[in-house]
């Protein structure tokens, strides 16, 4: 059935070049994404195929040299760097395999950095959003622990409420379990499929084939294309759609 929402990401002939040396790295090419709200999608691929460069280029950190980005509707192609990270800040969350928390604080400063950094809320009001957050991932009771109390899994979950703090309409995760163990791992994705169920659209870089059936649709790059692309219902069944 065709699909009649708005997207809230449409991208149409995006390719993207590195400079090496006197030569150009034609890294993304020709490349349509269209994306849902609601999908929890995963871009797979080898170091190399892209996936990387794309996931920067969908939540504004660089651009495209050619194509058209538009974002709920509006088009983001040349926007400019003050306006690309005002974008950041309102519309998205980010989650990185390092974690990126602040040592100096402790864990609910680090997930009111973001509205710090915006200017937004006053200190109460941060103070009780931090908290509640620290209640959806499993949290509350180490507000006032150090960073280095805790566990690398631990540490994620602060940086997935970081990622919420500003209400994001999308998530952009960056191999999130790629410094956890196994069972960690899986604790992690489940904490993201609970938040994309209740309606956040997430866009998910990885190389582990063993998450694909957490996503609702998985691509897969090849030198800088889209090679396949999995439809996945969260019964595990999948259907193959080759684009090659």
């Amino acid at each position: 059935m065709e699909n009649k929402q708005t997207p809230l990401i449409e991208m149409t002939g995006m390719n993207k070049y590195f400079t090496m040396g006197k030569e150009q790295l034609h890294v993304l090419k020709e490349l349509d994404l269209t994306i849902y709200q609601g999908e929890f999608i995963m871009i797979m691929g080898k170091s190399g195929s892209g996936k990387t460069t794309l996931m920067n280029i969908i939540g504004f950190l660089d651009r495209a040299n050619s194509g058209t980005y538009c974002f709920q509707g509006k088009n983001v192609s040349t926007l400019n760097e003050n306006t690309k990270s005002s974008y950041r800040n309102r519309h998205l969350g980010f989650i990185f395999q390092q974690f990126f928390l602040i040592q100096s604080l402790n864990i609910r400063q680090n997930i009111e950095l973001p509205c710090v950094y915006e200017g937004k809320k006053n200190r109460k009001e941060q103070r009780k959003l931090s908290e509640s957050l620290l209640e959806v991932v499993g949290l509350a009771s180490k507000k006032a622990a150090k960073v280095t109390e805790l566990s690398g899994g631990q540490q994620q979950r602060v940086a997935i409420a970081r990622a919420l703090v500003n209400d994001p309409v999308l998530i952009m995760a960056d191999e999130p379990t790629g410094a956890l163990d196994t069972e960690t791992s899986r604790d992690i994705m489940e904490l993201l499929t609970d938040l994309n169920q209740k309606g956040k659209t997430i866009v998910m870089v990885t190389h582990d084939e063993d998450l694909k059936k957490y996503a609702t649709r998985v691509i897969h790059m090849k030198d800088g294309r889209f090679e396949t692309e999995e439809v996945i219902s969260r019964d595990s069944k999948s259907y193959d759609n080759n684009l090659a």
